[in-house]
């Protein structure tokens, strides 16, 4: 079992393989992805809020070390789901992207909660500062953890699934390789890629014409 303490080095060792993570990202794609294609979901299911029957739908590629990603998070998410995803107008995928081995932490304690992965991802990227760029950031991310409901145990559990990983490593390369994500955070509106950080007004802009239509 990996514990918290090997997590890091264990990661790294992991990537400096050449596998999994460590795989290089492609540059972007001319053609983009079919409708089909984008929305088969991975071998850990897909994480999507709002109606299935939503104009929109908006897929997110992001990396839980992203402050990019944390912001859009924090000051736009939250205003965007009460306006367009609680009512019904878009439909919201996050898929995990992470650009390296704590990012991956982030996301696998998210997976492991189950139907508490929202909440897991809300407060990770709330409390970035404080575990993402710490010296040592495990302590860290386990003090969020067990806020959340983990035990020490169940953190160390979490972090040795080689299953969650994989699959949280099958939906970042199948987005490299597929649909030329190449940096975090991408977003997907129907279909079409928007690349980079968007502020609430940006983001309702391109949500529009396909509410109109």
């Amino acid at each position: 079992m990996i514990t918290r303490r090997k997590f890091c080095a264990t990661a790294l060792g992991f990537l400096a393989a050449g596998t999994g993570l460590a795989r290089s990202v492609p540059p972007a794609f001319a053609q983009a992805p079919s409708n089909e294609e984008l929305m088969q979901p991975g071998p850990l299911g897909e994480q999507a809020l709002g109606s299935a029957e939503a104009p929109v739908t908006l897929v997110e590629y992001a990396s839980m070390t992203c402050s990019h990603c944390a912001n859009f998070a924090v000051k736009v998410y939250p205003t965007l789901k009460s306006k367009y995803v609680d009512t019904g107008k878009v439909r919201y995928i996050l898929r995990e992207f992470p650009l390296d081995p704590l990012a991956a932490a982030g996301f696998m304690l998210a997976r492991c909660a189950g139907d508490k992965y929202y909440d897991v991802i809300d407060a990770l990227f709330q409390t970035q500062q404080k575990w993402a760029f710490a010296r040592d950031p495990l302590p860290q991310l386990l003090a969020v953890a067990k806020q959340l409901g983990f035990t020490e145990q169940s953190f160390d559990e979490c972090l040795a699934n080689q299953k969650v990983l994989d699959g949280i490593d099958w939906v970042r390369q199948r987005g490299a390789e597929k649909f030329g994500v190449n940096s975090t955070p991408t977003f997907f509106i129907n279909g079409t890629i928007h690349r980079g950080e968007m502020n609430l007004e940006e983001t309702e802009k391109l949500l529009q014409p396909y509410l109109k239509a």
